[in-house]
């Protein structure tokens, strides 16, 4: 019997904002088996939802905001080796733009510990707290200007349980 590899698809929310002059970015803090990391808002796709819906939802459980993905900035591959089980994930993660709206009330996701804004130099400043190298590189893809149309997406009926 053979193995099919697969790897596990993520999606992640890169909200920015000025504030008094500076640039921000929206990332949230979490506890993990490793111990409290930076991230975006970010979590795996769920089966019967697109990609959009899944960076919509994880944004909204992670930070209690509604989110609209605008933009695409990229697609992302990278593994991961747990330092402490030595267990070894590969990660296909998809990283939106968009636009944060309205604050809820509600609690955030388990394990999330709060949201916070930080700029560009206090994200390079804490690299070694970040959930992955994936966190840099994105931040680093918007202020390069990658984009891409939302449009390159597709999703068919079928993988939406239709």
């Amino acid at each position: 019997m053979s193995t099919i590899w697969k790897p596990s698809v993520t999606v992640a929310a890169i909200i920015a904002r000025h504030f008094g002059g500076d640039q921000q970015f929206l990332m949230i803090e979490e506890e993990t088996a490793e111990g409290v990391r930076i991230n975006q808002p970010a979590g795996h796709l769920d089966p019967n939802e697109s990609l959009e819906q899944a960076v919509i939802r994880e944004t909204l459980e992670e930070t209690a905001h509604d989110f609209v993905p605008t933009e695409l900035i990229g697609t992302y591959l990278s593994r991961y080796v747990s330092p402490t089980t030595g267990e070894e994930v590969t990660y296909l993660r998809f990283a939106f733009i968009g636009e944060l709206g309205r604050q809820h009330q509600q609690e955030l996701d388990h394990g999330i510990l709060r949201t916070l804004w930080m700029t560009p130099a206090e994200l390079r400043a804490s690299q070694e707290r970040h959930r992955s190298p994936l966190v840099m590189q994105c931040v680093d893809d918007y202020l390069q200007g990658k984009r891409a149309p939302l449009s390159l997406l597709f999703t068919h009926p079928s993988a939406l349980g239709v």
